[in-house]
Protein backbone atom coordinates (compact mmCIF):
# COMPACT_ATOMS: atom_id res chain seq x y z
CA UNK A 1 0.00 0.00 0.00
CA UNK A 2 1.59 3.34 -1.05
CA UNK A 3 2.11 5.79 1.81
CA UNK A 4 0.07 8.83 2.71
CA UNK A 5 2.16 11.91 3.41
CA UNK A 6 1.13 15.24 4.89
CA UNK A 7 2.07 18.04 2.49
CA UNK A 8 1.67 21.83 2.63
CA UNK A 9 -1.12 23.27 0.47
CA UNK A 10 -1.68 26.73 -1.02
CA UNK A 11 -3.22 28.33 2.11
CA UNK A 12 -0.25 27.31 4.27
CA UNK A 13 -2.00 24.45 6.03
CA UNK A 14 -0.98 20.79 5.79
CA UNK A 15 -3.17 18.09 4.23
CA UNK A 16 -2.78 14.35 3.59
CA UNK A 17 -1.68 13.26 0.12
CA UNK A 18 -2.13 9.63 -0.95
CA UNK A 19 0.65 8.49 -3.26
CA UNK A 20 0.02 6.28 -6.26
CA UNK A 21 1.32 2.79 -6.90
CA UNK A 22 4.80 2.91 -8.47
CA UNK A 23 5.14 2.28 -12.21
CA UNK A 24 7.30 -0.62 -13.39
CA UNK A 25 9.04 0.90 -16.42
CA UNK A 26 10.49 -1.53 -18.96
CA UNK A 27 14.20 -1.50 -19.75
CA UNK A 28 15.04 -1.58 -23.47
CA UNK A 29 16.22 -4.89 -24.88
CA UNK A 30 18.36 -3.19 -27.53
CA UNK A 31 19.36 0.25 -28.83
CA UNK A 32 16.60 2.83 -29.31
CA UNK A 33 16.22 3.27 -33.06
CA UNK A 34 13.45 5.77 -33.75
CA UNK A 35 15.19 8.86 -32.32
CA UNK A 36 18.59 9.97 -31.09
CA UNK A 37 18.01 10.94 -27.47
CA UNK A 38 20.55 12.61 -25.18
CA UNK A 39 19.88 13.31 -21.51
CA UNK A 40 21.88 16.28 -20.25
CA UNK A 41 23.11 14.79 -16.98
CA UNK A 42 23.45 16.52 -13.61
CA UNK A 43 26.38 16.18 -11.23
CA UNK A 44 26.35 15.08 -7.57
CA UNK A 45 28.32 17.26 -5.20
CA UNK A 46 30.37 15.92 -2.31
CA UNK A 47 28.83 17.58 0.76
CA UNK A 48 31.66 16.40 3.04
CA UNK A 49 34.51 17.89 1.01
CA UNK A 50 36.17 20.64 3.06
CA UNK A 51 36.50 23.05 0.17
CA UNK A 52 34.72 26.18 -0.99
CA UNK A 53 31.75 24.86 -3.03
CA UNK A 54 31.46 28.20 -4.84
CA UNK A 55 34.89 27.99 -6.44
CA UNK A 56 36.11 24.39 -6.39
CA UNK A 57 32.99 22.31 -7.15
CA UNK A 58 33.82 19.17 -5.15
CA UNK A 59 32.01 16.24 -6.78
CA UNK A 60 31.00 12.80 -5.59
CA UNK A 61 32.51 10.90 -8.49
CA UNK A 62 30.99 7.53 -7.63
CA UNK A 63 27.41 8.86 -7.52
CA UNK A 64 27.94 11.14 -10.53
CA UNK A 65 29.19 8.31 -12.74
CA UNK A 66 26.59 5.87 -11.41
CA UNK A 67 23.87 8.21 -12.61
CA UNK A 68 25.31 8.18 -16.11
CA UNK A 69 25.25 4.36 -16.02
CA UNK A 70 21.59 4.59 -14.98
CA UNK A 71 20.83 6.72 -18.05
CA UNK A 72 22.72 4.35 -20.34
CA UNK A 73 20.82 1.36 -18.91
CA UNK A 74 17.62 3.03 -20.12
CA UNK A 75 18.94 3.33 -23.68
CA UNK A 76 19.60 7.07 -23.49
CA UNK A 77 22.78 8.84 -24.54
CA UNK A 78 24.49 11.24 -22.13
CA UNK A 79 25.17 14.90 -22.91
CA UNK A 80 28.05 15.61 -20.54
CA UNK A 81 29.23 18.84 -18.91
CA UNK A 82 26.28 20.87 -20.13
CA UNK A 83 24.25 23.53 -18.31
CA UNK A 84 22.31 20.79 -16.45
CA UNK A 85 25.64 19.95 -14.80
CA UNK A 86 25.77 23.60 -13.64
CA UNK A 87 28.35 24.43 -16.27
CA UNK A 88 29.21 28.08 -15.78
CA UNK A 89 27.01 28.15 -12.66
CA UNK A 90 29.26 26.36 -10.16
CA UNK A 91 31.08 23.88 -12.40
CA UNK A 92 34.18 25.60 -13.80
CA UNK A 93 36.36 24.43 -16.69
CA UNK A 94 38.91 22.48 -14.59
CA UNK A 95 36.10 20.53 -12.90
CA UNK A 96 34.29 20.06 -16.23
CA UNK A 97 37.52 18.78 -17.79
CA UNK A 98 37.84 16.11 -15.10
CA UNK A 99 34.14 15.25 -15.44
CA UNK A 100 34.55 14.81 -19.20
CA UNK A 101 37.64 12.61 -18.78
CA UNK A 102 36.00 10.33 -16.22
CA UNK A 103 32.68 10.08 -18.07
CA UNK A 104 34.34 9.24 -21.37
CA UNK A 105 36.29 6.47 -19.66
CA UNK A 106 33.07 5.14 -18.09
CA UNK A 107 31.32 5.31 -21.47
CA UNK A 108 34.08 3.25 -23.07
CA UNK A 109 33.85 0.65 -20.29
CA UNK A 110 30.07 0.31 -20.59
CA UNK A 111 29.53 1.03 -24.31
CA UNK A 112 27.49 4.10 -23.42
CA UNK A 113 26.78 6.80 -25.99
CA UNK A 114 28.07 10.23 -24.97
CA UNK A 115 28.84 13.71 -26.27
CA UNK A 116 30.57 16.43 -24.26
CA UNK A 117 30.16 20.17 -24.00
CA UNK A 118 33.00 22.39 -25.18
CA UNK A 119 32.70 26.12 -24.55
CA UNK A 120 34.70 29.16 -23.54
CA UNK A 121 34.05 29.35 -19.80
CA UNK A 122 37.75 29.45 -18.94
CA UNK A 123 37.55 33.13 -19.98
CA UNK A 124 36.79 35.32 -16.97
CA UNK A 125 33.49 37.18 -17.18
CA UNK A 126 35.13 40.42 -16.05
CA UNK A 127 37.75 40.43 -18.79
CA UNK A 128 37.48 42.29 -22.08
CA UNK A 129 37.76 39.52 -24.67
CA UNK A 130 38.38 39.58 -28.39
CA UNK A 131 37.11 37.25 -31.07
CA UNK A 132 40.60 35.72 -31.19
CA UNK A 133 40.39 35.00 -27.44
CA UNK A 134 37.08 33.23 -27.98
CA UNK A 135 38.50 31.17 -30.84
CA UNK A 136 41.47 30.06 -28.73
CA UNK A 137 39.21 29.16 -25.82
CA UNK A 138 36.94 27.06 -28.03
CA UNK A 139 39.98 25.41 -29.62
CA UNK A 140 41.35 24.45 -26.19
CA UNK A 141 38.12 22.81 -25.05
CA UNK A 142 37.31 21.15 -28.37
CA UNK A 143 40.87 19.85 -28.50
CA UNK A 144 40.53 18.40 -25.01
CA UNK A 145 37.24 16.60 -25.72
CA UNK A 146 38.46 15.20 -29.02
CA UNK A 147 41.83 14.31 -27.50
CA UNK A 148 39.99 12.16 -24.96
CA UNK A 149 38.09 10.46 -27.78
CA UNK A 150 34.80 12.33 -27.31
CA UNK A 151 32.20 13.87 -29.60
CA UNK A 152 31.78 17.63 -29.16
CA UNK A 153 28.70 19.64 -28.32
CA UNK A 154 29.77 23.19 -29.22
CA UNK A 155 28.13 25.18 -26.44
CA UNK A 156 26.90 28.74 -26.78
CA UNK A 157 29.53 31.19 -25.50
CA UNK A 158 28.86 34.06 -23.11
CA UNK A 159 32.25 35.49 -24.06
CA UNK A 160 31.32 35.46 -27.74
CA UNK A 161 28.01 37.17 -26.97
CA UNK A 162 30.03 39.95 -25.28
CA UNK A 163 32.71 40.25 -27.94
CA UNK A 164 30.67 39.90 -31.14
CA UNK A 165 28.96 42.86 -32.78
CA UNK A 166 27.33 41.37 -35.87
CA UNK A 167 26.54 38.01 -37.51
CA UNK A 168 29.84 38.03 -39.39
CA UNK A 169 31.67 37.82 -36.05
CA UNK A 170 29.83 34.59 -35.23
CA UNK A 171 30.49 33.25 -38.71
CA UNK A 172 34.21 33.94 -38.23
CA UNK A 173 34.49 32.24 -34.84
CA UNK A 174 32.34 29.21 -35.64
CA UNK A 175 34.03 28.82 -39.03
CA UNK A 176 37.47 28.85 -37.43
CA UNK A 177 36.47 26.17 -34.94
CA UNK A 178 34.43 23.98 -37.28
CA UNK A 179 37.17 23.80 -39.88
CA UNK A 180 39.39 22.14 -37.24
CA UNK A 181 37.07 19.51 -35.72
CA UNK A 182 37.83 15.90 -36.52
CA UNK A 183 34.21 14.67 -36.50
CA UNK A 184 30.79 16.36 -36.82
CA UNK A 185 29.69 18.34 -33.77
CA UNK A 186 26.37 19.33 -32.26
CA UNK A 187 25.80 23.08 -32.11
CA UNK A 188 23.88 24.60 -29.21
CA UNK A 189 21.55 27.60 -29.38
CA UNK A 190 20.60 28.40 -25.79
CA UNK A 191 17.97 31.12 -25.53
CA UNK A 192 18.20 34.01 -23.11
CA UNK A 193 15.30 32.54 -21.10
CA UNK A 194 17.89 30.05 -19.86
CA UNK A 195 20.80 32.51 -19.77
CA UNK A 196 20.23 36.27 -20.12
CA UNK A 197 23.93 36.71 -20.95
CA UNK A 198 23.25 35.02 -24.31
CA UNK A 199 20.74 37.65 -25.50
CA UNK A 200 21.30 38.59 -29.13
CA UNK A 201 23.18 35.39 -29.94
CA UNK A 202 24.17 34.92 -33.60
CA UNK A 203 24.45 38.71 -33.84
CA UNK A 204 20.80 39.74 -33.83
CA UNK A 205 18.19 40.54 -31.19
CA UNK A 206 15.40 39.55 -33.58
CA UNK A 207 15.02 35.77 -33.33
CA UNK A 208 14.19 35.30 -37.01
CA UNK A 209 17.28 37.25 -38.05
CA UNK A 210 19.36 35.23 -35.58
CA UNK A 211 17.97 32.03 -37.07
CA UNK A 212 18.99 33.13 -40.56
CA UNK A 213 22.53 33.84 -39.35
CA UNK A 214 22.74 30.48 -37.61
CA UNK A 215 21.42 28.62 -40.65
CA UNK A 216 23.98 30.34 -42.86
CA UNK A 217 26.77 28.95 -40.66
CA UNK A 218 25.20 25.48 -40.68
CA UNK A 219 24.80 25.46 -44.46
CA UNK A 220 28.40 26.59 -45.00
CA UNK A 221 29.82 23.92 -42.68
CA UNK A 222 27.16 21.19 -43.00
CA UNK A 223 29.71 18.37 -43.28
CA UNK A 224 31.14 19.32 -39.87
CA UNK A 225 27.76 19.49 -38.12
CA UNK A 226 25.77 16.49 -36.88
CA UNK A 227 22.92 18.69 -35.67
CA UNK A 228 21.86 21.64 -33.58
CA UNK A 229 20.22 21.69 -30.16
CA UNK A 230 17.70 24.54 -30.02
CA UNK A 231 16.58 25.71 -26.58
CA UNK A 232 14.28 28.62 -27.37
CA UNK A 233 11.13 27.19 -25.72
CA UNK A 234 9.29 28.16 -28.92
CA UNK A 235 7.90 25.11 -30.70
CA UNK A 236 6.82 26.93 -33.86
CA UNK A 237 10.23 28.47 -34.40
CA UNK A 238 11.93 25.12 -33.83
CA UNK A 239 9.66 23.49 -36.42
CA UNK A 240 10.36 26.30 -38.87
CA UNK A 241 14.11 25.97 -38.42
CA UNK A 242 13.93 22.18 -38.58
CA UNK A 243 12.40 22.41 -42.03
CA UNK A 244 15.27 24.60 -43.27
CA UNK A 245 18.16 22.45 -42.09
CA UNK A 246 20.37 20.89 -44.78
CA UNK A 247 19.94 17.19 -45.45
CA UNK A 248 21.77 15.12 -42.87
CA UNK A 249 21.75 17.79 -40.13
CA UNK A 250 19.55 16.85 -37.17
CA UNK A 251 17.34 19.07 -35.06
CA UNK A 252 17.83 18.19 -31.39
CA UNK A 253 15.02 19.69 -29.40
CA UNK A 254 16.05 21.47 -26.24
CA UNK A 255 12.47 22.57 -25.60
CA UNK A 256 11.64 21.27 -22.14
CA UNK A 257 8.06 22.55 -22.44
CA UNK A 258 7.00 21.09 -25.80
CA UNK A 259 9.22 18.04 -26.29
CA UNK A 260 6.35 15.55 -26.52
CA UNK A 261 4.97 17.00 -29.76
CA UNK A 262 8.37 17.94 -31.20
CA UNK A 263 9.89 14.48 -30.79
CA UNK A 264 6.81 12.75 -32.20
CA UNK A 265 6.58 15.15 -35.13
CA UNK A 266 4.31 14.71 -38.10
CA UNK A 267 5.75 11.58 -39.72
CA UNK A 268 6.74 11.13 -43.34
CA UNK A 269 9.52 13.66 -43.98
CA UNK A 270 12.72 12.73 -42.06
CA UNK A 271 12.81 16.39 -41.01
CA UNK A 272 9.27 16.15 -39.68
CA UNK A 273 10.40 15.39 -36.14
CA UNK A 274 13.10 16.45 -33.69
CA UNK A 275 15.61 14.26 -31.97
CA UNK A 276 16.32 15.16 -28.35
CA UNK A 277 19.00 16.71 -26.17
CA UNK A 278 17.13 17.62 -23.02
CA UNK A 279 17.78 18.43 -19.39
CA UNK A 280 14.37 17.07 -18.45
CA UNK A 281 15.37 13.63 -19.76
CA UNK A 282 17.71 13.41 -16.76
CA UNK A 283 14.68 13.62 -14.46
CA UNK A 284 12.14 11.62 -16.49
CA UNK A 285 14.55 9.06 -17.94
CA UNK A 286 12.42 5.92 -17.30
CA UNK A 287 9.33 7.48 -18.92
CA UNK A 288 11.36 8.95 -21.79
CA UNK A 289 12.90 5.55 -22.47
CA UNK A 290 9.49 3.84 -22.41
CA UNK A 291 8.07 6.44 -24.80
CA UNK A 292 10.92 6.01 -27.27
CA UNK A 293 10.64 2.22 -27.06
CA UNK A 294 6.96 2.65 -27.97
CA UNK A 295 7.93 4.74 -31.00
CA UNK A 296 10.29 1.98 -32.07
CA UNK A 297 7.24 -0.33 -32.09
CA UNK A 298 5.10 2.24 -33.89
CA UNK A 299 2.83 2.43 -30.83
CA UNK A 300 1.92 6.12 -30.67
CA UNK A 301 -0.75 5.74 -27.94
CA UNK A 302 1.83 4.09 -25.67
CA UNK A 303 4.27 6.93 -26.49
CA UNK A 304 1.72 9.49 -25.29
CA UNK A 305 0.76 7.40 -22.26
CA UNK A 306 4.37 7.38 -21.05
CA UNK A 307 5.40 10.94 -21.94
CA UNK A 308 2.28 13.11 -21.62
CA UNK A 309 2.11 12.88 -17.78
CA UNK A 310 5.71 14.16 -17.60
CA UNK A 311 4.93 17.45 -19.36
CA UNK A 312 3.24 19.18 -16.36
CA UNK A 313 6.21 18.10 -14.24
CA UNK A 314 8.71 19.49 -16.75
CA UNK A 315 6.84 22.77 -17.11
CA UNK A 316 6.91 23.12 -13.34
CA UNK A 317 10.63 22.31 -13.09
CA UNK A 318 11.44 24.80 -15.87
CA UNK A 319 9.20 27.65 -14.71
CA UNK A 320 10.84 31.07 -14.31
CA UNK A 321 13.55 31.69 -13.33
CA UNK A 322 14.34 28.96 -15.83
CA UNK A 323 18.03 28.60 -14.91
CA UNK A 324 16.89 27.23 -11.51
CA UNK A 325 15.55 24.08 -13.17
CA UNK A 326 18.71 22.28 -12.06
CA UNK A 327 17.44 22.32 -8.47
CA UNK A 328 14.36 20.32 -9.44
CA UNK A 329 16.43 17.83 -11.43
CA UNK A 330 18.67 17.11 -8.44
CA UNK A 331 15.75 17.02 -6.00
CA UNK A 332 14.07 14.29 -8.02
CA UNK A 333 17.34 12.31 -8.15
CA UNK A 334 17.49 12.61 -4.35
CA UNK A 335 13.89 11.43 -3.93
CA UNK A 336 14.66 8.42 -6.11
CA UNK A 337 17.75 7.37 -4.17
CA UNK A 338 20.37 8.22 -6.77
CA UNK A 339 22.20 10.34 -4.21
CA UNK A 340 22.26 10.34 -0.42
CA UNK A 341 21.58 14.05 0.06
CA UNK A 342 19.92 17.11 -1.43
CA UNK A 343 22.93 19.38 -1.71
CA UNK A 344 24.28 21.06 -4.84
CA UNK A 345 27.47 22.81 -5.87
CA UNK A 346 27.23 26.53 -5.25
CA UNK A 347 24.39 26.00 -2.79
CA UNK A 348 21.91 25.74 -5.66
CA UNK A 349 19.55 23.60 -3.60
CA UNK A 350 18.28 26.95 -2.27
CA UNK A 351 17.22 28.22 -5.70
CA UNK A 352 13.67 26.86 -5.35
CA UNK A 353 11.11 27.35 -2.58
CA UNK A 354 9.69 24.60 -0.40
CA UNK A 355 6.21 24.96 -2.01
CA UNK A 356 7.87 24.53 -5.42
CA UNK A 357 9.53 21.30 -4.28
CA UNK A 358 6.28 20.04 -2.75
CA UNK A 359 4.44 20.52 -6.05
CA UNK A 360 7.32 18.82 -7.86
CA UNK A 361 6.85 15.84 -5.53
CA UNK A 362 3.13 15.63 -6.36
CA UNK A 363 3.68 15.94 -10.11
CA UNK A 364 6.48 13.35 -10.13
CA UNK A 365 4.22 10.95 -8.25
CA UNK A 366 1.36 11.48 -10.72
CA UNK A 367 3.77 10.83 -13.62
CA UNK A 368 4.88 7.53 -12.09
CA UNK A 369 8.42 8.81 -11.55
CA UNK A 370 8.87 8.03 -7.85
CA UNK A 371 10.32 4.55 -8.05
CA UNK A 372 10.00 3.74 -4.34
CA UNK A 373 7.10 5.70 -2.77
CA UNK A 374 8.15 4.88 0.80
CA UNK A 375 11.68 6.16 0.26
CA UNK A 376 10.45 9.24 -1.59
CA UNK A 377 7.95 10.05 1.16
CA UNK A 378 10.60 9.61 3.86
CA UNK A 379 12.97 11.97 2.04
CA UNK A 380 10.24 14.51 1.41
CA UNK A 381 9.44 14.48 5.13
CA UNK A 382 13.11 15.21 5.92
CA UNK A 383 13.09 18.26 3.65
CA UNK A 384 9.83 19.48 5.16
CA UNK A 385 11.14 18.99 8.70
CA UNK A 386 14.13 21.24 7.92
CA UNK A 387 11.61 23.87 6.77
CA UNK A 388 9.73 23.61 10.07
CA UNK A 389 6.80 21.58 8.71
CA UNK A 390 5.69 19.02 11.25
Amino acid sequence: MPPVIRLPVADGSVAPYAMREPVAWNLPTGPIRSRVAYAAAHVVCDPLADRDPLSHAPLDWEATLAYRCHLWSLGLAVAEAMDTAQRGMGLDWPAARELIRRSLAEARATAGAIACGAGTDQLAAADAVTLADVERAYEEQVGYVEGEGGRVILMASRALARAARRPDDYARVYGTVLRQVSRPVILHWLGDTFDPQLAGYWGARDVDEAMNACLAIICEHRLKIDGIKVSLLDAEREIAMRGRLPDGVRMYTGDDLNYEQLILGDGGDPRGHSDALLGIFDAIAPAASAALQALDRGDVPAYHAALAPTVPLSRHIFRAPTHAYKTGIVFLAYLNGHQRHFRMIGGAESWRSVPHLVELFRLADRAGLLADPDRAADRMRRVLALAGVE
